[in-house]
């Protein structure tokens, strides 16, 4: 090829990450690029196994050329290249929440039509998840707080399909915090979402069953793994970590987990990430069996799963992501009002603004306050979960 095909959004890939769709201008022959004769997009894995049989270790991929599914994360010039995700417009605190709510409203619109089309047999495509997945890490990374108190909100009869969102958006923001690449949050907020794909063969008397399970019960849940992985290898461009994020969240370090009993260093990390927010997630929502947690509560119990089910070092790592009192939990003040953690970001564990809607002293609501914890004399006393003050906190989200 002689005349340049490319654009300024070139990258340089190593072949492990190389995925449909990708635009191919060039690769590494003997450590030199060599343009290729016909560049293009990758339309068959065919074409990547090629590729490798001829020793290609690296190649050139032209971001805006590529297909909008295969993973990569388009750039916009403006004073330079600057990535979308990063800049955002100034909105207020309501816009922010509207967002959220939007965008909450779509994901759940399409893990509900996942789920249908999965259950009457159809093939996954990974594609239908770009647009979703791409506002989703465009919140994780500048509007967190607001999609928290949004996803907060949540409903018994929509726990399947809150959760696996939740579990999408709290496995981004944890990828973010350990600095991951956009490339790879795209693969780990696929991999949440899907991640219980395999409950939808599971009958529903048991999956929502309000008492505790019977022990032939139990291994029957279990087999919704066993049920994912039969539909995952059917699932169009699903990528080996968004796979592994599905299945293995429910793997033990120890190797007492299932579906495949892996151990120690089997788990890789968006293995072990995955087994961390699942549980959190599971713990800090209310069921038709139990009620939901604090957050502090919840990171006790994950401290307690260290070392032998969950990773020690990335437990407390979450706990910092996360923050002691995450936006969207509950809180009792020092003056005995209770509100919810409103904004977080840019701010120390200790000082969120808070909303507060209650007063534990006189066992009613007050009119809503907005308090600045870094402005006021008052202070967090601890988290508190809605079931133990008998009060609901809906309305005030």
């Amino acid at each position: 090829m002689k005349g340049s095909v490319e654009t300024n959004n070139v990258i340089k890939l190593s072949m492990d990450k190389l995925a449909l769709g990708m635009f191919i201008v060039a690769v590494d022959r003997r450590q030199q690029k060599v343009a290729v004769n016909q560049p293009g997009q990758i339309k068959h894995r065919d074409t990547i196994i090629k590729l490798r049989k001829n020793n290609i270790a690296y190649v050139w991929v032209d971001i805006d050329r590529s297909s909008d599914a295969c993973g990569l994360i388009k750039y916009i010039k403006a004073n330079g290249l600057t990535n979308p995700l990063a800049k955002k417009a100034c909105f207020t605190i309501d816009e922010q929440h509207a967002k959220a709510k939007k965008l909450l409203f779509e994901a759940k619109r399409l893990i509900q039509k996942v789920m249908t089309d999965t259950y009457e047999g159809r093939n996954l495509d990974v594609g239908h998840f770009e647009p979703v997945v791409e506002k989703l890490i465009e919140c994780a990374i500048n509007d967190t707080d607001a999609f928290r108190c949004i996803a907060a909100l949540r409903t018994k009869d929509a726990y399947l399909l809150e959760h696996s969102i939740n579990v999408a958006f709290l496995l981004v923001t944890f990828g973010h915090h350990l600095k991951l690449d956009i490339n790879t949050l795209k693969q780990l907020a696929i991999g949440g979402m899907l991640h219980d794909i395999g409950k939808i063969y599971i009958d529903d008397e048991i999956l929502h069953k309000p008492e505790k399970l019977t022990a032939e019960e139990f291994e029957y849940i279990k087999l919704h793994q066993e049920f994912a992985i039969n539909i995952l290898k059917n699932t169009n461009s699903l990528t080996q970590m968004s796979m592994d994020v599905c299945l293995m969240h429910h793997e033990k370090l120890d190797g007492t987990g299932y579906p495949k009993g892996l151990k120690d260093e089997q788990l890789p990390l968006h293995g072990r990430m995955g087994c961390i927010v699942d549980i959190f997630d599971a713990l800090t929502a209310s069921r038709c069996y139990k009620e939901a947690m604090s957050p502090a509560a919840a990171f006790k119990i994950l401290i307690s799963l260290t070392p032998a089910h969950l990773d020690y070092s990335l437990v407390y790592e979450f706990i910092r992501c996360i923050g002691v009192y995450p936006v969207g939990s509950l809180v009792l003040l020092s003056n005995e009002h209770v509100g919810v953690v409103w904004q977080a970001k840019n701010r120390d564990v200790l000082h969120p603004i808070v909303k507060c809607f209650y007063s534990l002293k006189h066992k009613r609501y007050i009119e809503v306050t907005m308090i600045d914890l870094l402005k006021s004399d008052v202070y967090i006393d601890r988290g508190v979960s809605p079931s133990c003050l008998n009060i609901d906190p809906s309305p005030f989200y």
